[in-house]
């Protein structure tokens, strides 16, 4: 079929628009990058708070891409979540200072080896945690949102309580690995070396996350499973065993995603994951639920505001957060790269 001359232009306009309506979420950083750039008047202090602001988001990423795939999949509001946040923070705290000498050496490679022993130790528990926290609170409950709010929500408080008996009730102040203290001088702007490790671990985890969802059966299945469970049962997968296996990666993710954020803050407390989920439920919900890449990008664009906002406003970075769902949800009510389940 022909088409008129003068409808081309506007049928090549729409059919841009449609390839390009999938990566404008992505376009949002840049531009939050360059809108920082023009309103901080130091180019070194903007240099700084862009690098504060990814490794902030990649660390958030950690934490929450867990709870996403686990809505996505499972249907399963999990305030809980935060426990595992926690958990993971305490126990990766504890190998490292069992591993004083190692992260007392100014060997770099000691210092990494430290901190991998640490995260490793955090997430086998905080998955652990995760695999009894599902059968024993969550099973009973799904399909039912409001009775799973209400005893994960419990399952907060008793890890909280728990915490509080194993590690006492007071703050537990930490020092980062040696090597990783201090900052680097690029172009004038000083970067903190454990910022820069944060940058890379998050990338590595969201790559190997959507390698393992794109590139692997287990991966099809779980998006199959998140758009279609009852025809990836028809077909004779045990969706209920993949359920299991998401809750407790994710769960160990938000274990991995404490260790980080402990060392980011340098302190731990028992009520840390409590008060994280807050940015972790606005980067699930602009994100989009279910999806790793939106998770990813809300991630990003929460810790560049939530820096650049703190630097040039601090009364209204307190709000900075809410301002920018707010935004997105009038945009994308679905959130930015939302998942479609079936009918």
């Amino acid at each position: 079929m022909s088409v008129a001359p003068e409808h081309a232009p506007k049928m090549a306009q729409a059919s841009f628009a449609h390839r390009l309506g999938p990566w404008m979420p992505v376009l949002l950083i840049p531009v939050l990058i360059v809108l920082g750039f023009l309103a901080i008047p130091s180019s070194t202090s903007w240099l700084t708070l862009t690098v504060s602001g990814l490794a902030m988001g990649m660390m958030i990423f950690i934490m929450a891409s867990g709870l996403t795939l686990v809505f996505g999949l499972m249907d399963v509001i999990n305030f809980g979540h935060g426990a595992f946040v926690s958990v993971g923070a305490f126990v990766g705290v504890s190998v490292l200072l069992v591993l004083g000498q190692m992260t007392s050496a100014p060997s770099l490679a000691l210092n990494l080896a430290a901190l991998m022993v640490a995260v490793f130790g955090a997430m086998a528990a905080t998955g652990l945690m995760g695999w009894a926290f599902e059968k024993v609170i969550v099973e009973p409950v799904y399909g039912h949102h409001l009775k799973q709010i209400l005893v994960t929500m419990g399952g907060l408080i008793v890890v909280e309580q728990l915490i509080i008996v194993l590690w006492g009730p007071e703050e537990i102040y930490i020092a980062r690995p040696e090597a990783l203290k201090g900052a680097v001088t690029f172009a004038g702007a000083a970067l903190e070396k454990y910022r820069l490790v944060a940058v890379a671990i998050g990338l590595v985890v969201f790559l190997a996350m959507r390698w393992v969802l794109r590139r692997t059966k287990i991966g099809l299945i779980v998006r199959a499973g998140v758009e279609n469970g009852e025809m990836v049962q028809a077909l004779g997968y045990r969706l209920r065993l993949v359920f299991v296996g998401v809750f407790i990666a994710g769960s160990a993710l938000a274990g991995l995603g404490g260790v980080m954020w402990g060392l980011y803050q340098e302190v731990i407390t028992a009520h840390m994951g409590n008060q994280a989920m807050i940015l972790i439920f606005i980067v699930v919900i602009i994100g989009g639920l279910g999806s790793v890449e939106g998770c990813f990008i809300g991630a990003l664009l929460v810790g560049l505001m939530q820096n650049y906002v703190a630097f040039l406003e601090p009364k209204v970075a307190l709000i900075s957060n809410i301002g920018l769902m707010v935004a997105i949800l009038m945009w994308r009510p679905m959130g930015m790269i939302p998942v479609v389940k079936a009918k």
